[in-house]
């Protein structure tokens, strides 16, 4: 609960000085200073928090075709760990602060580059678009969600499925449950079951992965259109349908095990029998799915299997990774080369089928995307959109910040009132 709180603390001084443009620096967790050129070639700083097996996988791929197509460039890995980003955006905002920004770096599409753009940190990638011609390329309701005042200020790699239901089927056949359950009630008779055999019922992560669960139950709850109407003008956080979900959160985190330290190791238990459930992103997929060299290797259907959040069926609650290019960058001309990889089609299709997500572009080649990617792709352009809370979708970030400050002091305290009053009160003050 001290390391949730002072991280959380840490992210809300990041943004709000975000926010007001202040000035300063400062911060741990890694260096700010530029990495030296190497054997004649600049290197190009890509700051990300792409470590773990999957993500890693798929950066060392786009990797290799960058190093390969710019001979006079290096590729200077600057990831830093922590599922999510919430270290990461902490030590960028300390950089970028500093004046001393990355050449390139990850953030989520959406709401969560909102600050970053307002305080004059990032260039606007119109001329990229235009000489890609990507407006062709990327779907309409991606470059929208990446646009400001008509002006683009990202590069989306892959669009990732927030709404991830992974589950043991050896361990729910144990506990007799028959199928993935569809609907809150029935996810919550389903944990019951796999309490009473002696099995962890749902496994869970670091605390972002908190926030993760409880925006899947806001959206299985409430609904596609209600919970989209979460983060309009006017929005009622206070309502007794809000009331509802939150109470069916409190019930369904009741069956959390003990927290793993991301997650990764929480998936784990799932594909290694230890527990049931864990609702994840798609970048699961990656790492059940991939080698042992770069996951767990295990069989799909066998192992592990999946099916939309309880309650979610038919609603696609997205996210995109994508990158961007900050104003002062030491290199730009080499952060552009490395943004023409993550738009291409190459790029795109080397490194979605091991990070465990789909590609941005439409015309990527389908072939790649098999298993559970192929039903992504198929619901993808099929389902209601809803946009992710933790993933920067819907809420920018002081506004997330507030949320996971609420949910972290829910962890402890366990106290549903207390929870809507801090939701509410991170709306209201979004709204100010």
């Amino acid at each position: 609960m001290r390391r949730w709180l002072a991280t959380a603390s840490i992210m809300m001084a990041g943004v709000l000085s975000l926010a007001a443009c202040g000035g300063g620096g400062g911060g741990g967790g890694g260096s700010t200073q530029q990495p030296a050129a190497s054997g004649g070639k600049q290197q190009v700083e890509v700051f990300s928090w792409w470590t773990g097996p999957g993500e890693a996988d798929g950066l060392a791929a786009m990797r290799k075709i960058f190093e390969q197509q710019n001979s006079a460039y290096s590729f200077f890995d600057a990831a830093v760990a922590g599922g999510s980003g919430d270290k990461a955006k902490a030590l960028l905002e300390s950089k970028l602060q500093a004046q001393q920004p990355p050449d390139t770096f990850q953030g989520h599409a959406g709401a969560e580059l909102q600050g970053y753009i307002k305080a004059g940190y990032l260039e606007d990638l119109t001329f990229l678009y235009d000489e890609l011609k990507l407006k062709d390329i990327f779907p309409a309701q991606l470059v929208d969600q990446i646009s400001v005042e008509g002006k683009i200020y990202s590069v989306p790699v892959n669009i990732h499925r927030s709404n991830v239901l992974w589950y043991n089927p050896s361990v729910l056949k144990e506990a007799g449950v028959s199928a993935a359950p569809k609907t809150i009630d029935e996810f919550v008779a389903a944990l019951e079951k796999v309490k009473a055999k002696g099995k962890v019922p749902l496994s869970i992560g670091s605390e972002w992965t908190v926030t993760h669960l409880l925006e899947n139950v806001l959206l299985g709850s409430l609904g596609t259109d209600a919970y989209n109407a979460l983060f309009k003008p006017g929005a009622n956080w206070n309502s007794p349908e809000v009331t509802k979900a939150l109470e069916s959160f409190a019930k369904i985190y009741s069956y959390a095990g003990d927290p793993q330290d991301d997650w990764q190791p929480a998936a784990k238990q799932v594909a290694d029998g230890q527990a049931a459930f864990n609702i994840m992103g798609d970048w699961a997929y990656g790492y059940f799915h991939n080698p042992p060299e770069g996951g767990l290797g295990k069989t799909s259907k066998t192992d592990f299997d999946w099916a939309p959040a309880p309650g979610t069926e038919g609603t696609y609650l997205w996210l995109s990774d994508s990158f961007t290019l900050p104003k002062g960058a030491k290199h730009r001309d080499g952060a552009v080369a490395w943004l023409k990889v993550a738009a291409s089609k190459e790029g795109q299709d080397a490194f979605n089928p091991k990070k465990g997500s789909i590609p941005a572009r439409t015309d990527a080649d389908k072939s790649l995307y098999t298993d559970y990617l192929a039903d992504a792709l198929k619901d993808w352009s099929s389902n209601k959109l809803a946009g992710s809370i933790q993933h920067g979708v819907s809420v920018n970030q002081p506004w997330l910040a507030a949320i996971n400050e609420a949910v972290g002091l829910f962890v402890g305290s366990k106290d549903v009132k207390a929870l809507q009053k801090g939701l509410a009160d991170a709306a209201a003050a979004n709204a100010q």
